[in-house]
């Protein structure tokens, strides 16, 4: 668990990674909220069979990962961390359709095998653009955007402190491994009822913190309004980085630019 808590729970780097200095980071977060509200938009209305045509929407990630500054490697863990919950929602597509719509030499390739292909793209696609939010933002500044967008301060507040409280779970997480290795005098095998009991402890634990963290920041005087040392203002190039990426998602959606390529390539070589 210590180790999953170095290499994949490690939340707060993104808020670390929030602090560069690149224009995008400068941009106001209520832009980037928004443009990637549109490129997850625009991935999600494609149809379940759609595979091709996603190829196009990934210069979206590349170029914020390039212009940005920002760990590719690292990024690409956190993705990978999270696709079991891709994969167990697609898997069982290939059982369900089985209607061969596609031939590769003999080879012929159930509708359910594309579609599921085609959850994990947009899985990849979705997840990646939020990830490059808040890398690119920081979550606070997210959370901010959202408020000054008109949604309602009751579920910017609880989305503020369920991931403020990640941290706390992973911490508490990280303490309870470390004595139970200690006792156990390191050794990784763990019986289901000694797990089951882990689990319940962890979560007390967590709750027990949560409020006394709570506690003290009423004491510092937390109002429930969320503070920066800057205020949001829009400026042109932030339209411009909306209506830039507004007309390339909705080239990439109406035209399949790969299906038309592929047919010039094959016009020319005929």
């Amino acid at each position: 668990m210590n180790n999953i808590g170095k290499n994949y729970f490690d939340i707060g780097y993104m808020d670390t990674l929030a602090q560069g200095d690149s224009w995008l980071h400068q941009l106001d977060p209520r832009a980037k909220l928004i443009t990637t509200l549109l490129f997850i938009i625009a991935v999600v209305s494609f149809g379940k069979y759609t595979i091709w045509a996603f190829i196009p929407f990934f210069l979206y990630p590349v170029f914020l990962i390039a212009a940005g500054g920002l760990p590719g490697g690292y990024l690409f863990k956190k993705v990978l961390l999270v696709s079991p919950f891709a994969i167990l929602l697609g898997i069982f597509n290939p059982l369900i359709d089985r209607e061969i719509i596609l031939h590769i030499g003999t080879i012929g390739i159930s509708g359910g095998w594309i579609s599921f292909l085609s959850v994990l793209i947009r899985f990849v696609l979705t997840v990646i653009g939020a990830l490059l939010l808040v890398a690119l933002t920081g979550f606070n500044s997210v959370c901010e955007a959202l408020r000054k967008l008109g949604v309602p301060k009751p579920f910017v507040i609880q989305l503020m402190f369920f991931y403020r409280y990640l941290f706390v779970l992973t911490d508490e997480a990280q303490r309870m491994e470390r004595a139970r290795a200690l006792r156990s005098f390191h050794s990784g095998f763990m019986k289901y009822r000694t797990f089951v009991s882990v689990i319940g402890y962890l979560l007390l634990r967590t709750l027990d913190r949560a409020e006394r963290i709570y506690y003290a920041m009423c004491c510092r005087g937390f109002d429930g309004q969320i503070h920066r040392l800057t205020s949001l203002k829009s400026r042109s190039r932030d339209f411009s980085f909306i209506s830039v990426w507004l007309i390339l998602f909705i080239v990439f959606r109406i035209y399949n630019i790969p299906e038309a390529l592929g047919a010039w390539v094959m016009g020319c070589l005929g």
